[in-house]
Parts: structure tokens; C-alpha cells; sequence
């Protein structure tokens, strides 16, 4: 089977503006610069790590990309070489240089690797990672695990391999979804390793290959990722500025005739957008009218940062089987945590039991008795993690208007990060240089699709406050290395999203 290529034109489109920093021009003249082989290697490194230039596929030839980018082929020469020397790609003799990652990096597209800049030439540069979202472990997780050691022994007689998952925990997640408005029993519900997998498992039953997977956008990167492995095709909804595009979902499912969607209702990562109760009736019976099945992912739905009054799940408006929810306590509690759930009705749980047997058997007891306790105790745990998160993010926010003011801040009613609007397309750029600089930055295409959000980036503010300011002066550093050439003439002055 022939090796799948990357034509020269794509690749010279997704790169875009990689060279905001190149040499020569008399506004850049008092600022330090790299070598253009650099700036691309970089450029083509963060495309591998946001799964824009997948595993295994090879890049252009050297003459036709050098042609495409308008440089020498000795610049994009260098760059290969610079690349395969760091483990980016890899060259057989006779056939194209394919894109890989090092070893050393694991690919589950949560914490991009440091740039290549910054590991040449300034490896003790302390970073601090701004490329995920989530939470310190609370104080109340060694008492969790001990509770479950303690209950662990009524277990120790099976041989501990449940793919359903433990009962104690089964039922003390109907009774939350019942206290929400959404009556629920335990056999309803299968307990997975985390919600990613619970989507994927879903995925799976739901789609076939070349189908259509509705999702918002933007929208959680390694759910796009996740479509994209079981052969199906993500279609991407856009957002208003005030949440979901309702209509545009309704249209999309009819002329796509889309088997599924996948959606976050609550507090949208990365937005932090809520849909309230008369939009989810609507998603409901959009999802009825089209017979498409919505799966909603409510990992952030303990993470209210507003006063308001809570809204009963999505599936609460579901006359039959068209919502199907996924849950997880790595949000809510701890990343390390690796148990999620999948609330559906009973036969969709038989067709679920039967897809994971072919890739596992079940989730840790321990981790699943620590979810009991932990929920059991939920209630002051979520109300310091609320307030911790509320100050953190009026910390980012205000950081933000000091040192970057003509940044717009895209308002969030919770989650744990903020959609920030830059005014000039330099999402990639920044994200690549950044680390020069002691942050590390998710770029904004990475929660979309072909090559979107160049003007977004998601801020996290999960980290502690002192960190919060660190990072915000860092990537100002930053994006005064990219201006003036980044204060795009061509931009709209006024916010798009």
C-alpha cells in the first residue's frame, strides 16, 4: 500500500503565517531573530503535535515545498534534518520522510512536547504548561483511596474484572442524575476509563466508517481525534459568540444525514459556554426529527462558576434513546483518576459490554471505590474547587487586560478555561515560539477543524495564581516577538466570535 502524502499546498496552508518573525524587514530590525530553517521546523513540529500532519504520512518533496513556500530548498532541507534529528521524522532509503513522533513523547494529544528552539538552545528554561486543562488532586484523594482499601476485601473473592462496573458506584451515580431531574438506575449506567473512552466505545457502536459525527466548533481536540479513528468524518457546527448555533445543527444533521453528534452542553471546552434549558429541549428534538443520536459530554458539569440556577441534564428532554451521556470524575476531581460512565439505555449498555470486551475488561476496582467516596463527599470538594477556579480565572483575566488590552476575553459561565480573541491570526505562531519564552501554548486550530481559530487560543486557568501572572507576561513576551508584522492590516478591528 502506497504511503500517504501530504501535498505541498496543504502543508504550505496550514503552516500560514510561520515566518511573522522572519529576518530583514525594518520593523523586525531591533528584535532577535532564528533561522527561517528553524522557524519551519517548528512550524511543521506543532502541526505534528496538534494532528494536523498525522503519524506515518509523508511530507512533500524538498523541491516542492521549497517551491510552494517560496524559500531555498536548502531551508526546508535543514528543517527535515532538523526534525529527524529530533525524532519528528523518519527517513528509509529510496521512499519519503514520514512524519513521526520521538520516543520520549507520548502521543495522546494532551501535552505537546517542548519546541525544538527551546530544547537546542535553552534546556534549563523552566516552562510553565498552559496546554491543559485541569486541576491539582484535592486534599481529600488519599482519604478516597483509603476508604477504598478498606472496602476493597469484599471484592477480593471475584476475580475483580466487572466490565459493567461496581454497583456501590453505579447507583450512587443514578441517585446524582435523578437529583438532577433525571431519573436514572444503576443498570443504565456503564462505568469506562475516563469519558474519552466511553466516546470512543460509543463511537464504535454508533458510526461506521465515512460517516458524519456532528460537532460544534469549536469543540474538545481529542474528540475530533477520536471520530477521525474509527473512520468517521467530523462535521463541524459553528458557534456564536452567545453559544450553540441551533439551527445550523438542525440544518447540518438534515443534509449530512449525520448518524451521531458529539456535543459539551456544559460550560463547551474551550469556551466555557452553557446551554440553557430551552436550547437543550431544542437539541433534543433535533435529535429526535433527524434520528440522530447526541452524545453529550458533561465532564465539566460540576463546574458552575456562575450563581445561576442549575439545568437538568440534556437527556431529561429526551422522549427515548436519542441523548446518550458521558460523565467523569478527572474534571470534577482529579485528572489521575481514571473513571468516567456512559448513561444510556439498557440496550445500548448490552451493544457497549460487547464492543469493550475486545479492548478491555473492565476499570479498576480501587479507582472506582474512590469515586464512591469522593462523590459521597462531593459537595465541599466542588465548592473549593469552584471558588479556587473563579479566583483563578479573575487573576488570568485581569492579567490579560494589564498586559495584552486589545486581547478579547470571550466570557464563560465555568469549565476551566478561557477563548481568547487575538487580533491578528498568529495562534501557530505564538504556540511555536512561546516556549522560547516559559510558557507552553495550545494553538487554536487544535480545536477545530481544517486549519480554524487561527485568531483563538484557550488560556487554562487551573494553575495557581503567581503561575496564572508568570505565564500571561510570558506570552506577552511573546506576541511582542511576533509585532509588529502580527498587527495583520487586513484584520477586522472588531471581535468575530
Amino acid at each position: 500500500m502506497a504511503t500517504r502524502v501530504i501535498g505541498a499546498a496543504s502543508l504550505t496552508r496550514d503552516l500560514g503565517r510561520w515566518r511573522h518573525d522572519e529576518p530583514g524587514a525594518a520593523d523586525n530590525a531591533k528584535r532577535p531573530t532564528r533561522p527561517a530553517y528553524v522557524a519551519l521546523a517548528e512550524s511543521i513540529r506543532l502541526l505534528i503535535h496538534d494532528g494536523r500532519a498525522p503519524l506515518g504520512v509523508a511530507l512533500p518533496s524538498e523541491r516542492d515545498l521549497a517551491t510552494s513556500l517560496a524559500v531555498s530548498r536548502t531551508t526546508v532541507t535543514s528543517a527535515y534534518t532538523l526534525l529527524r534529528e529530533h525524532g519528528y521524522l523518519i527517513s528509509r532509503q529510496g521512499s519519503r520522510s514520514t512524519v513521526a513522533l520521538p520516543p520520549n513523547v507520548v502521543h495522546d494529544g494532551s501535552k505537546p512536547a517542548r519546541s525544538i528552539l527551546a530544547m537546542m538552545a535553552q534546556p534549563e528554561l523552566p516552562t510553565i504548561d498552559m496546554t491543559y486543562a485541569a486541576m491539582t488532586a484535592p486534599l481529600e484523594l488519599e482519604d478516597a483511596y483509603s476508604a477504598a482499601l478498606q472496602g476493597l476485601p469484599t471484592y477480593l473473592g471475584t476475580h475483580g474484572m466487572d466490565p459493567v462496573g461496581v454497583l456501590i458506584l453505579r447507583e450512587a451515580l443514578a441517585r446524582r442524575y435523578t437529583e438532577r431531574g433525571l431519573p436514572t438506575e444503576p443498570d443504565q449506567i456503564l462505568i469506562t476509563l475516563g469519558a474519552q473512552h466511553g466516546l470512543r466505545l460509543l463511537l464504535n457502536v454508533l458510526t461506521t466508517p465515512a460517516e458524519r459525527v456532528l460537532i460544534e466548533h469549536p469543540t474538545y481536540p481529542n474528540a475530533i481525534e477520536a471520530i477521525r479513528d474509527v473512520g468517521a468524518r467530523p462535521v463541524p457546527v459553528p458557534m456564536r459568540p452567545d453559544g450553540w448555533d441551533l439551527d445550523g445543527i438542525r440544518s447540518a444533521a438534515r443534509q449530512t444525514a449525520a448518524s451521531a453528534a458529539y456535543l459539551i452542553p456544559d460550560f463547551n471546552n474551550p469556551t466555557g459556554l452553557l446551554l440553557d434549558a430551552e436550547g437543550r429541549a431544542e437539541l433534543a428534538a433535533i435529535a429526535r426529527d433527524t434520528r440522530m443520536t447526541v452524545i453529550v459530554d458533561e465532564s465539566m458539569v460540576d463546574l458552575d462558576l456562575t450563581d445561576r440556577e442549575s439545568v437538568p441534564p440534556v437527556a431529561a428532554f429526551a422522549r427515548g434513546s436519542e441523548i446518550v451521556t458521558i460523565g467523569s470524575a478527572s474534571k470534577s476531581f482529579w485528572g489521575g483518576l481514571r473513571v468516567g460512565w456512559v448513561r444510556a439505555n439498557q440496550p445500548l449498555i448490552t451493544k457497549l459490554l460487547g464492543t469493550r470486551s475486545t479492548v478491555d475488561l473492565g476499570t479498576p476496582i480501587m479507582d472506582q471505590l474512590a469515586t464512591v467516596h469522593l462523590l459521597q463527599n462531593a459537595e465541599p470538594i466542588l465548592t473549593r474547587r469552584r471558588e479556587q477556579l473563579r479566583a483563578r480565572r479573575t487573576t488570568l483575566t485581569e492579567a490579560l487586560a494589564e498586559e495584552l488590552p486589545d486581547w478579547h476575553i470571550n466570557p464563560s459561565a465555568g469549565g476551566m478555561s478561557l477563548w481568547v480573541q487575538l487580533p491578528a491570526p498568529v495562534s501557530t505562531a505564538l504556540a511555536a515560539t512561546a516556549p522560547n519564552h516559559g510558557v507552553l501554548l495550545a494553538a487554536g486550530p487544535r480545536f477545530g477543524v481544517q486549519g480554524a481559530f487561527e485568531r483563538f487560543i484557550r488560556l487554562p486557568f487551573t494553575h495557581e495564581e503567581p503561575d496564572l501572572r508568570v505565564a500571561v507576561k510570558s506570552i506577552a513576551a511573546t506576541y511582542a516577538a511576533l509585532t509588529p508584522r502580527a498587527a495583520d492590516p487586513l484584520a477586522p478591528l472588531t471581535p468575530l466570535y
